[in-house]
């Protein structure tokens, strides 16, 4: 499934681990007059089919892009949506979009060998030991990802850490799983070296998942790269500010080409 609103520029919303395009509802209402707005549901994620693997889901963007003829899109991925847009640049290369925006997100998440801008606690053996999690009591493991989310319980108005719970134990957890080791083992730090294009990176100043240095990281290692910071925003920036998140975007797509 696929949200789509408004009209102009093309910007495709890429979602996080456990949720859906529907997550980004606001933001499209609030950007909709000026930005044709697309927010699919990622492979492993909702009904959409396929592998929950980055490859995949970058191989759907692409086919996103080609189906509905979008020229010069810009992609704006929140957590595992933002590992999906530099994979497709990785896989695709840059020349066919107009920019990147990455929201709280690390190129790595595993901690290990000098590397600790990725998630905070998760070296190889906290991030084996949450996978088990995650085959063995997967109800659980949503509560604990959903209480992550934001800066302070209960978070935003409309899709609080309730609704978060809910749609996290909605998921499949055998394709979550899944998504976790690709994830896991992803590593985009050379990949954020070569983007050859406008890049902003989002972030929430008091986010529990990644620390505020990874964001300072990405815009010194990206040739073409601004920061944001949302001070009241945990993990989330677009739902827990959401005009603020909306102004920062709109004065980017402003600046691009």
């Amino acid at each position: 499934m696929t949200i789509e609103a408004g009209s102009g520029r093309p910007v495709i919303f890429l979602h996080g681990w456990t949720m859906r395009g529907a997550v980004f509802a606001g933001q499209i209402a609030r950007l909709a007059g000026r930005a044709r707005c697309l927010a699919p549901d990622l492979p492993g994620h909702g009904a959409a089919p396929g592998p929950a693997r980055l490859d995949a889901m970058a191989r759907a963007v692409a086919a996103l892009i080609a189906e509905r003829g979008l020229e010069r899109p810009v992609l704006v991925g929140w957590s595992m949506g933002a590992a999906v847009a530099w994979r497709y640049a990785r896989l695709f290369g840059c020349a066919g979009l107009a920019g990147i925006v990455s929201v709280d997100m690390s190129p790595r998440l595993i901690n290990e060998n000098g590397w600790t801008l990725g998630m905070i606690g998760q070296t190889p053996r906290a991030a084996a030991a949450f996978a088990r999690r995650l085959a063995s009591d997967w109800a659980g493991a949503a509560g604990a990802i959903a209480a992550g989310m934001f800066a302070r319980p209960p978070g935003p108005r409309g899709f609080d850490v309730d609704a978060a719970r809910a749609q996290i134990a909605a998921c499949d957890p055998a394709r979550m799983l899944e998504a976790w080791r690709d994830l896991a083992a992803m590593d985009e730090r050379a990949t954020i070296g070569a983007l050859s294009l406008p890049f902003a990176v989002f972030h929430g100043a008091r986010s529990r998942v990644y620390p505020a240095e990874t964001a300072r990281w990405l815009v010194r290692a990206a040739p073409q790269a601004e920061r944001v910071a949302f001070a009241r925003s945990g993990h989330s920036p677009h739902l827990e500010e959401p005009d603020a998140f909306a102004a920062a975007l709109g004065a980017f797509l402003d600046r691009l080409d």
